[in-house]
Formats: structure tokens, C-alpha cells, sequence
């Protein structure tokens, strides 16, 4: 197993698509929900504790080999929202791409061929750590990270917050997101002997409702 390639995957400069999207904090800040730095902190702690232990288990079963046919229709009943389920397909795309340029790997072709529009990302992530020779472990702190990282980057740039505040916020989620992806692996490793239905499924009605109202934007910084 190589931990660089937990670098490179969870680096924010892989070519995944994730920049474009903020993880419904556009959203959030323009109903005035996030509004500094405190409010940052407690829209990443209930987007970790429910969307993010959703796509961590996911992403950690996919990691551990479970179908990922049935771990797509998983992600589509989990996320109520037509606008969310765009978003994490075409997001599943883009990462599609670049990890069959990076690890090539027949699982990731019989994957792309299987959902020529793109999986859930979520599944894409997990395939994409098995292929590079990663751990259900990885997946899913990969995939809480980001659940975090991405609204914490666009507040930045939606609030012109300090960075280092953002970062601090983070920081201080570091322990948060350790006990999710604890939690996300052992929802997987249950899941696979038993089946995705009982994956976790924590709901988040204002981020589906958010994005919603955000897709209907005829102007928006970020494409969710």
C-alpha cells in the first residue's frame, strides 16, 4: 500500500473537478446561514456528520470491492436531490478521467463502461483508491476530507474569509473527521457481508433543498 498515492489522491490539485463545486456552501452563505468563520465551522460539521459518513461509506465500500452497480443505486437513494445527483455523476466523470490516466487499472475501464454518464463520485472515489493500491481507510478519509475541504476552499473565495481562519476550522475538525471515516469503514465492512442497504443514510434537507434553489441560479460562482 502506498501512502503517496493517498497524497496524490487527496491532493486538491488532482485533476478531479472538485474546484468547480462548493459543496453547497454558495448556497448557504447567499440564504445567510455561513457567514464567517464560526458558521463555516458548524455548515462543514453537519455536512461531515451526514452527507460526508454517507459518501465515506460508500467510497470505503467501493474500496473493499463490494458491486459497484449496487452501490450507484445506494447513492441514488441517498441523495433525494436531481440536482445533487447531477453533480456527483458529473463529478464521478471528471474523476474518471483522471484516475484512469494516473492508475490504470480494468476495474476503472469496466467501471467507465458500465456508467458511460459517470457513477456517484462517491463510488468512483473508492475504485479509484483500489486502484491505487489503497485501503478502505483511505477511501473514506479521502472522502470525509473532501466533504469538508471543498465548502471550506469556496467560502474563501465566496466570503474573501482569511485563510487562515478557514484552515483553522479544519484544524480544529481534524478529530470529527477521524471518528466519521472509523465509523464510515466499519458501516462498509458490515455492508459487504450483508449488503448496501445497510449503509448509513443520515439526510441533510437543507443542502438538498440549497441545491435546488442554487441550479436554478441564472448566475453562480460555483456549478454546485
Amino acid at each position: 500500500m502506498s501512502r503517496a498515492a493517498l497524497l496524490v489522491l487527496a491532493d486538491g490539485r488532482f485533476p478531479a473537478g472538485g474546484h468547480a463545486h462548493s459543496g453547497g456552501a454558495e448556497a448557504a452563505v447567499k440564504a445567510g446561514r455561513v457567514t464567517d468563520a464560526a458558521s463555516l465551522a458548524a455548515f462543514c460539521r453537519g455536512r461531515l456528520h451526514t452527507t460526508g459518513l454517507v459518501t465515506a461509506s460508500l467510497s470505503a465500500a467501493a474500496a473493499l470491492g463490494a458491486d459497484p452497480v449496487a452501490l450507484d443505486e445506494a447513492a441514488d437513494a441517498r441523495t433525494p436531490s436531481p440536482a445533487l445527483r447531477l453533480a456527483a455523476r458529473r463529478l464521478g466523470r471528471q474523476l474518471m478521467r483522471a484516475a484512469r490516466a494516473t492508475w490504470p487499472h480494468p476495474e476503472l475501464d469496466a467501471l467507465a463502461a458500465l456508467f458511460p454518464k459517470g457513477a456517484h463520485q462517491p463510488v468512483v472515489l473508492g475504485m479509484t483508491a483500489r486502484a491505487a493500491g489503497l485501503g478502505p481507510e483511505d477511501a473514506a478519509y479521502c472522502s470525509a476530507y473532501e466533504g469538508v475541504g471543498g465548502p471550506a476552499t469556496a467560502v474563501v473565495r465566496l466570503l474573501g474569509l482569511d485563510p487562515f481562519d478557514a484552515t483553522a476550522v479544519l484544524a480544529r475538525l481534524a478529530p470529527e473527521v477521524d471518528r466519521v471515516a472509523q465509523d464510515a469503514v466499519r458501516a462498509a465492512r458490515t455492508a459487504a457481508s450483508v449488503g448496501p442497504d445497510t449503509l448509513p443514510a443520515p439526510s441533510a434537507p437543507l443542502l438538498e433543498l440549497g441545491a435546488e434553489a442554487h441550479a436554478a441560479w441564472p448566475v453562480r460562482l460555483f456549478a454546485s
